[in-house]
């Protein structure tokens, strides 16, 4: 694939994972998929996954431990097999009623036309503080919205 069909890629999973369509995310990635999240104490879904059945577990997860508030892509940054995807998100942590944002960095790798790996590098402290029960006082440096404005995730 070329770089504008890697990009092309990578905005599709974000279509489906913002319209709740993890079917159809899934079918993005290949059988073997290496997922990766920072450690976060108390959010199940955090860490290493090794395949396509894993990652679908983290979704599950996610949705259970966590409320998108927003997310936001912005920019896509593209070599070869590898496209890095700039954005923002918010969440509300289920458990604890704790909101939380940050800037994230995701570096996708492309095999084949499918995603075969997932980074996600992003400054957790926010999100440690939430479920930890402490306000995270970090949602007003990252662009999130207040809760008149706040657009929906599906």
């Amino acid at each position: 694939m070329d770089e504008q069909a890697n990009i092309g890629l990578v905005q599709q999973c974000y279509d489906a994972f913002m319209k709740g369509d993890i079917q159809r995310l899934l079918g993005y990635m290949t059988p073997d998929i290496a997922w990766d999240i920072p450690e976060t104490e108390g959010a199940t879904f955090s860490g290493r996954r090794q395949g396509v059945d894993a990652v679908a577990d983290f979704f599950r997860d996610l949705g259970q431990s966590q409320t998108p508030l927003q997310f936001q892509p912005d920019d896509y940054i593209c070599q070869g097999d590898r496209v890095v995807a700039c954005g923002h998100y918010s969440w509300r942590v289920n458990a604890t009623g704790e909101e939380f944002g940050s800037n994230w960095l995701h570096l996708f790798t492309i095999r084949s036309g499918k995603v075969c790996g997932f980074h996600e590098f992003v400054d957790n402290h926010s999100s440690v503080a939430a479920y930890q029960g402490q306000h995270a006082g970090a949602m007003q440096s990252t662009g999130a919205q207040t809760d008149a404005t706040r657009s929906s995730i599906h």
